[in-house]
């Protein structure tokens, strides 16, 4: 029965921590759930900006004064290994040591190298009962951009283009084709939000000059990524406002996406064409995901659709 309920826990802590999502990384988003032995839930938290206070210690901070004494025999669900290294800040194991809880339920192991199952031995080194991988597919699901870019050395990398039915992303004369509605164009942007970068290549900056803000969705804009190149040099381009991270061009094109994240710390990079970039990724495999905006025709009406 402990089973099941710590499944529902976690599905809390998991709820939780999609809170954060946009706003945490290059961080993971976090969520944690404590609760007494009597099965009542005594705190919660999610980790909320980076820099700021990790999920155990906001939930830690919810636990009013009266239940406090009810933490040692509390069990911490939380979604992901506690930390267990100083970085922005202290480590949260070392925390859950402090406080004494009894029991530690995490969703998976933390594949940031400087924890990797750290944090749980250091809270079994204290005493506390320890088990990981709880509706872990979920948990990994949650945060598959910060899994590939601690296991890959790479930003998770994300391929979207707009296509009409005869799979053209442009006219002849390059014109940009338009085929989003209002909608597509909001679901975009909110999947913008949760991209720390986006990338376009050289002729798509000259042809449509785009801003590739977040503006149609609440959260921050990605930081452009382009190419330099002398085509666009001391022109007064919309991305130049908005301290693009420019690559060498002359650089293979996978040295560059691991400088995203090894320098820039870039871990999810939005790719929006045109068709030369996006090429490129696809034949060298880089991506791990496609959204594709597909114009269809069927018997003469023209539809609007949406694949990944």
């Amino acid at each position: 029965m402990e089973k099941e309920w710590d499944k529902i826990y976690m599905k809390r802590a998991l709820e939780l921590a999609a809170y954060g999502a946009g706003h945490v990384s290059p961080n993971p988003m976090v969520g944690c759930v404590i609760v007494s032995a009597a099965g009542r839930i005594i705190g919660e938290g999610w980790h909320r900006r980076y820099g700021e206070g990790h999920a155990e210690v906001n939930a830690m901070a919810s636990v009013r004064k009266q239940d406090e004494p009810l933490l040692h025999q509390a069990t911490v669900y939380v979604t992901l290994e506690p930390c267990s290294h100083y970085g922005k800040t202290p480590p949260c194991a070392e925390m859950l040591c402090r406080k004494k809880v009894k029991r530690v339920v995490s969703g998976m192991i933390d594949p940031n190298p400087k924890v990797a199952g750290r944090g749980l031995r250091m809270l079994e080194d204290s005493g506390i009962e320890v088990e990981s991988g709880v509706l872990e597919d979920e948990c990994r699901a949650l945060n598959i951009r910060f899994i590939t870019a601690q296991t890959k050395r790479r930003p998770w990398i994300l391929l979207k283009w707009a296509e009409d039915a005869y799979g053209r992303l442009s006219l002849p004369d390059t014109t940009p084709l338009q085929i989003s509605t209002p909608l597509s164009a909001t679901l975009m942007h909110a999947q913008r939000s949760c991209c720390d970068a986006i990338m376009v290549g050289t002729n798509t900056l000259l042809t449509d000059n785009p801003s590739l803000s977040n503006r149609l969705w609440p959260g921050n804009s990605p930081r452009p990524v382009i190419f330099k190149s002398e085509r666009i040099e001391n022109l007064d381009l919309k991305v130049m406002q908005q301290n693009p991270i420019i690559l060498n061009p002359h650089l293979p094109l996978e040295q560059n996406m691991k400088l995203l994240f090894e320098e820039y710390r870039i871990t999810s990079l939005m790719v929006e064409g045109g068709r030369r970039l996006l090429d490129s990724f696809i034949c060298e495999g880089l991506y791990d995901s496609i959204r594709i905006e597909r114009e269809i025709n069927i018997d003469h009406n023209t539809f609007k659709i949406e694949s990944e």
